[in-house]
């Protein structure tokens, strides 16, 4: 099975994300991707992927027998809409309301619209970046992105139907009976689809987060434990990353005639250095935006104003990659957590609160909407891979991707400029703001929390050196121990316990079962997570 045989048809030339009928949906659907994500994470603190939820859309609108709608059958425009979609909930929820709270829960509304320039700067520029790096040796399409393989497998099951879409449907019904019951099926999805070592040590992370206090004593997220995991790990990915960008280029592994093209990098480690450099640069044009509008110049000195806009865009960069880097093996981001550990560490420094709260609802900003891309890019390489020729086809569908996610993100952008006030007014205020705002406000109440921090960063440090950069295994231990979810542990123990024996079993037949059943069950997660909605009514 390909899909470029699909009944939808082998489009010579990728679908445009700005075709009228493609672009009509794509707004449609994109407003009410941010509300449904607006609405979540006011009032029940979470995020729903509704990536599955525009494809099954986009694939029902292709089914109407409307001349101008049967173009939508297109595996290839379901895949815009399905990306814009996603977008715009991830960017409403995540990358704009949820920051700019952190100054209104802190106690100075008077900031939430400096910051709101800045976060909105921040999140194209986030965008900008993932679209740069997505299929270079750092953030390669070939790895698990598994709510992109579950996009990709419900489009590609609506459109052939048959064995595929039957076992992806059942996936999905015990996917979403188990959300039903407060069971984190997600992480057993992920489990069938991602690097089995970086979810083993994701599991042990969470294991060891939820059974800390019966078996130390103590909560290790009280103490800093995790945190200090995941700075050691994600110094050393950085490391790791630093290398693949400036690592000199190897030829005869690169490009030979029997490799399969898909299979190679399309972006090479210059344009990887360039992309990073360039994302960088609108980083710091957001932080200034964020420091100048934000009155910073009455509360810092002009160096360190300077100093200030410097290291919010580095911190910026450096939070969406840990975060893209986890989201990319495990399916799970814990853009909370890292936002919590350079909040710390901006009060183990000093900051002013004032500075510091600008800080946190900046950085915050960066990563889930990068994270949801890859996703995206992951779904869309998946529904081209196959095409030939391939490389002109999946660059130009990359950008047609690009493009429809920045209509989903400017759709997110007004309705968080027309609505935040509302919400707020209502005293609907994300939950993780509060924390921010809470913690800034408390400061450190434990004068060794520097040294625990430094103290783990070393386990974190060697388990990253250990698994390399191709596994990430000291970054998704430390996203385990950070994230803490309740019996997630043993769905993914469990999850690759299966796995092990099917694939033994079935050998490399086994792949495709176990990634349907896999997209299943995140499916079945989405579409419970989406329909919480009507719980906040």
């Amino acid at each position: 099975m390909t899909v470029s045989e699909s009944r939808a048809g082998a489009e010579r030339t990728h679908p445009r994300a700005f075709e009228p009928t493609v672009l009509v949906i794509t707004v449609v659907l994109s407003v009410v991707g941010a509300i449904i994500g607006l609405h979540l994470i006011t009032t029940l603190g979470i995020s729903a992927n509704t990536s599955v939820i525009g494809a099954l859309i986009a694939m029902i609108i292709g089914r109407i027998n409307v001349a101008a709608l049967r173009r939508m059958r297109s595996v290839h425009r379901q895949n815009l809409v399905q990306s814009a979609v996603s977008g715009s909930t991830f960017a409403a929820a995540n990358s704009l309301l949820a920051p700019i709270a952190v100054p209104f829960a802190f106690g100075r509304p008077d900031l939430v619209w400096p910051v709101f320039a800045g976060v909105a700067i921040g999140l194209f520029a986030d965008s900008f970046v993932l679209y740069r790096l997505f299929n270079s040796r750092l953030l390669p399409a070939q790895a698990a992105w598994p709510p992109g393989v579950a996009a990709a497998d419900t489009i590609i099951a609506g459109d052939k139907g048959g064995r595929r879409a039957i076992v992806l449907a059942c996936g999905a019904v015990v996917g979403f009976i188990g959300s039903l019951f407060k069971l984190p099926v997600s992480a057993a999805g992920v489990a069938f689809i991602g690097n089995i070592w970086a979810l083993g040590m994701f599991g042990v992370g969470l294991m060891v987060s939820q059974y800390s206090p019966a078996w130390f004593g103590v909560d290790i997220g009280d103490v800093y434990i995790p945190h200090g995991v995941m700075i050691g790990a994600g110094l050393v990915a950085l490391g790791q990353a630093a290398y693949l960008m400036f690592r000199k280029k190897d030829a005869k592994t690169e490009r030979t005639s029997s490799v399969d093209p898909s299979q190679l990098p399309q972006v090479d480690e210059r344009a990887l250095r360039r992309g990073v450099l360039e994302g960088y640069g609108l980083f710091v044009l957001g932080a200034a935006v964020v420091a100048l509008a934000g009155g910073l110049i009455s509360e810092l000195s002009v160096p360190a104003l300077v100093l200030w806009v410097l290291a919010a865009a580095l911190a910026a960069i450096v939070h969406e990659i840990i975060v893209g880097l986890a989201a990319m093996h495990s399916g799970w981001f814990p853009a909370f957590a890292v936002t919590l550990i350079f909040l710390v560490l901006g009060l183990i420094l000093g900051v002013p609160p004032v500075a510091l709260a600008l800080f946190v609802g900046y950085t915050s900003a960066t990563g889930p909407a990068f994270a949801d891309m890859g996703y995206d890019f992951k779904a869309g390489w998946l529904l081209r891979k196959e095409h030939r020729p391939y490389d002109a086809f999946e660059r130009s569908g990359r950008f047609q991707q690009y493009l429809a996610s920045l209509v989903g993100f400017a759709v997110a952008t007004v309705a968080v400029a027309v609505s935040w006030q509302s919400f707020f007014g209502d005293g609907l205020i994300p939950p993780v703001a509060e924390v921010y705002a809470a913690t800034i406000h408390a400061g450190l109440t434990d004068p060794n929390i520097l040294v625990t921090l430094l103290l783990w960063a070393v386990p974190g440090a060697l388990v990253q050196l250990l698994g390399g950069s191709s596994r990430q295994m000291g970054v998704l231990l430390a996203t385990g121990l950070l994230v803490g979810t309740p019996q997630a542990c043993w769905l993914v123990f469990g999850a690759l316990l299966i796995r092990i024996a099917y694939r033994w079993w079935r050998g490399e037949r086994a792949d495709e079962d176990l990634n349907l059943v896999g997209a299943g069950l995140i499916a079945g997660d989405a579409l419970y997570s989406t329909s919480r909605i009507f719980e906040s009514k």
